[in-house]
């Protein structure tokens, strides 16, 4: 028998299981209801059935990864830890004062994100260090003693450790780190120099005090779920996804729990890279639609677009992180009726319990997934292969109640529900696009996700996009995404230079600590020598400027000095994006980073022969499908996806069943297998 790989996705609705077998190259795939209450029930129990089911041991799992929305929940309800924050002497507030922008310039009742530590557990400490690194006054251990005693007797079960700039010195905050630690006992102490040792203060302290927050909750997950995957035979070391698509271990992720706010989404976005990259496509535009919202990420030339700097759900992170954008639009989405007499879709969610109405398990509020049920798109018996029943009945008596609200009929009110929530997906491609100089007409859309495949045609039509992708596993496009990242951390240092000829000392400096930073996490995660990889760049700009732009260092053969390497992709940068260079300017290096990746064994995804056009073979039925660009309902031929081969097509209107998702091809349309088994979606006209 063989070695297996396992990827385990746990969504808001479901938990995915992705397993891989290293010899052969069997793919299996598992959908198991997620358990939002414990997630690491669902997470090590679908694990432990699909292990049961395609493996037959557990103990033959080499690798297991597993991606979480458990902080992003966390943030998102604002159900983290008592936090407690000491800070440098005067910056006590600047927590509420942040950058002075106001994100809705003409909103007069707009709402700022609460914060997640009150003023009365934000105290002072008098320290300075300058911002050159010297030392002007240190902190008193009496101090620091008196204001740790204070934050525990206010029963704070976490503190953030703030200072101007320890991120040219440490000492300060490992000090308070210290005694911190002996004063609170369990509590979780974290520093800004170990979270986020860069410049720019708010933006470091709210990542601080963010990781603060999640800290008890992820260390609690983590341990729970932990002695679950060894009652379940696994006996590896699990790892976790990071936003930034790489993974970490589980020891690494209960220390920095912030670099997980992204962990599902980024790996849906591997998944899909990597999908694409299969089938000879580069400029790919990823529609991650799950049962309670959709996440939209833009791949050009087959790099995801990335980012150091980013607000989730109101709070400023400055962490590497791929750059996705989420609206709260899935399968799970509640529809009502607002103030003004209107339909509308979401951001309310039934999640996985209830769950829509059609699962018979209490919710009457209809919901997306209902709306497709009404109108037969989704199968109106059964899903997940037959595992889950449904109540078309149901379903329709809860529409009829909202329809009969906005002086429609069922069929009217589902129809709108679904143009509702395609016109609100459609918004969130066009941040990522549109607004940043992309046209998505450039780009393939490739839907994943338990929804994504059924709303993707009408998405496209709607940005004019010519052709959708549908990987052969759409529903666990997340969990397979685990299987091929690698181990993945990012070290950064800010060290504020002129890049003259006087820096490159300071320069090759700055690159050799990190690297060594880089060796010493290596050496923590057990990677082998001839599987460590280092990509290192530099944040540059104008002096006088407000922001840099980040510039990879390339190789070179070490003639040519690292300032005049990093002085030419600079400029390059700057020529690309900006259309121009100022030559007379003096350039500044402010934050040196380097990517430490430990490479993993990855699953080829291996073409198939050729079998025709006809798809006889996989047809198993027709079902009267109600389509608003028919004007009423159609006789659609109803396909297996198992059973399609390379070179099939289908043409529409047609649905196309499988076990984790199910694929609308809308009139005018042709599906056609490419040799990857992917579904390739093209309008005839464009064809």
């Amino acid at each position: 028998m063989g070695s297996w790989r396992v990827g385990v996705d746990s969504g808001g609705t479901f938990t995915d299981v992705c397993l891989l077998e290293e010899e052969s190259g069997r793919l299996a795939v598992w959908k198991v209801p997620s358990t939002p209450e414990d997630p690491s029930v669902a997470i090590s129990g679908g694990a432990r059935e699909a292990l049961d089911r395609f493996a037959g041991d557990s103990a033959l799992v080499v690798f297991f990864g597993h991606g979480t929305t458990v902080a992003t929940n966390a943030l998102i309800q604002r159900r983290g830890a008592r936090i407690g924050l000491i800070t440098s002497e005067g910056f006590r507030d600047l927590l509420e004062i942040g950058r002075q922008r106001r994100p809705d310039l003409y909103d007069l009742q707009a709402d700022k994100p609460e914060l997640l530590v009150p003023r009365d557990r934000r105290l002072e400490v008098p320290e300075r260090i300058l911002h050159d690194g010297a030392v002007l006054s240190r902190p008193s251990p009496e101090v620091i003693e008196e204001a740790a005693r204070r934050l525990a007797a206010m029963g704070i079960d976490a503190l953030a450790i703030c200072f101007l700039y320890s991120f040219r010195d440490p000492t300060h905050e490992r000090l308070v780190a210290e005694i911190a630690e002996r004063q609170l006992g369990d509590a979780f102490v974290t520093c800004s120099s170990a979270v986020c040792p860069e410049f720019r203060e708010f933006e470091r302290l709210s990542t601080t005090v963010v990781n603060a927050f999640l800290g008890p909750v992820i260390k609690s997950y983590l341990s729970q779920l932990a002695p679950r995957l060894a009652d379940a035979g696994i006996q590896v070391e699990p790892h976790i996804t990071q936003s930034n698509g790489g993974t970490i271990s589980f020891e690494t992720a209960a220390e920095l729990p912030v670099r997980t706010v992204l962990s599902g989404p980024s790996t849906g976005v591997i998944g899909a890279l990597e999908t694409a990259r299969a089938a000879a496509i580069e400029n790919i535009i990823t529609f991650d639609m799950g049962g309670t919202s959709t996440d939209v990420s833009l791949v050009e030339a087959g790099r995801p677009r990335t980012t150091t700097e980013a607000e989730v759900h109101g709070y400023p992170l400055k962490v590497p992180m791929i750059d996705i954008h989420t609206v709260g639009a899935g399968g799970g989405s509640i529809a009502d009726v607002d103030a003004g007499g209107l339909l509308k879709v979401g951001p309310r969610s039934a999640g996985a319990a209830p769950g829509p109405v059609c699962y018979g398990l209490g919710n009457e509020e209809p919901t997306v997934t209902d709306a497709n049920v009404v109108m037969q798109v989704l199968n109106p018996r059964e899903l997940l292969g037959g595992r889950m029943i449904i109540d078309r009945d149901k379903a329709v008596a809860a529409i009829e109640r909202l329809a009969a609200r906005l002086g429609l009929d069922a069929l009217e009110t589902a129809a709108g529900i679904v143009r509702v929530v395609t016109a609100s997906m459609a918004r969130a491609i066009r941040v990522i696009s549109v607004q940043r100089g992309h046209d998505p007409r450039d780009y393939c859309l490739v839907a994943f996700g338990g929804a994504g495949p059924l709303h993707a045609s009408r998405l496209a039509r709607e940005l004019e996009i010519p052709r959708v992708l549908v990987p052969r596993n759409p529903g666990i496009l997340c969990a397979l995404g685990l299987l091929l990242t690698d181990l993945r951390h990012d070290l950064s240092v800010t060290r504020r230079l002129r890049l003259d000829d006087d820096a490159q000392d300071a320069v090759s400096d700055a690159f050799a600590g990190l690297s060594q930073d880089a060796a010493a996490w290596f050496a923590r995660e057990g990677v082998p020598a001839e599987r460590r990889r280092l990509v290192a760049s530099a944040d540059m700009r104008y002096a006088g400027q407000n922001y840099e732009l980040n510039v990879p260092l390339q190789k070179t053969d070490g003639e040519v000095p690292l300032t005049d390497v990093l002085r030419a992709g600079f400029e390059a940068a700057h020529q690309r994006l900006y259309g121009y260079t100022a030559p007379e300017e003096p350039i500044e290096v402010m934050t040196f980073r380097i990517e430490a990746y430990g490479l993993v064994d990855k699953p080829k995804l291996g073409a198939a022969p050729q079998a025709g056009p006809d798809a006889a073979a996989a047809r198993i039925g027709e079902r009267e499908v109600y389509l608003p660009e028919c004007e009423g309902f159609v006789a659609c031929p109803v396909y297996d996806r198992e059973r399609l081969a390379p070179g099939n097509r289908i043409a529409g209107p047609a649905v196309i069943e499988q076990m984790d998702s199910t694929t609308l091809v809308l009139p005018e349309q042709d599906a056609t297998v490419d040799p990857h088994l992917n579904l390739i979606l093209e309008s005839r006209t464009a064809a």
